[in-house]
């Protein structure tokens, strides 16, 4: 959707703790976090036409963002797992 909002926290709810626990323990995490944030943000700005870019553009980009945050997601899960067994 237009100028939607796709912060990790609210994609993955269910998720919190991790997302802050691997954003303070592991810098892998951090990192990609980090990106998936700012191209979160390139990707808003484009929708709302504060930067030009070309259709084709914006959808790389959407591509690039669905597959870092199956990334995450999948970190997120490895965290999840590990703290149930603890």
């Amino acid at each position: 959707m237009l100028n939607e909002k796709h912060h990790l926290s609210i994609e993955f709810p269910e998720f919190r703790e991790q997302i802050h626990l691997l954003k303070t323990t592991d810098p892998e995490f951090e990192k990609l976090h980090r990106e998936y944030d700012e191209l979160n943000d390139e990707i808003r700005r484009t929708e709302l036409e504060i930067e030009a870019h070309s259709d084709e553009f914006l959808e790389n980009l959407k591509k690039r963002r669905v597959q870092m945050k199956d990334t995450l997601y999948g970190m997120l899960q490895k965290a999840a797992e590990k703290s149930v067994e603890s």
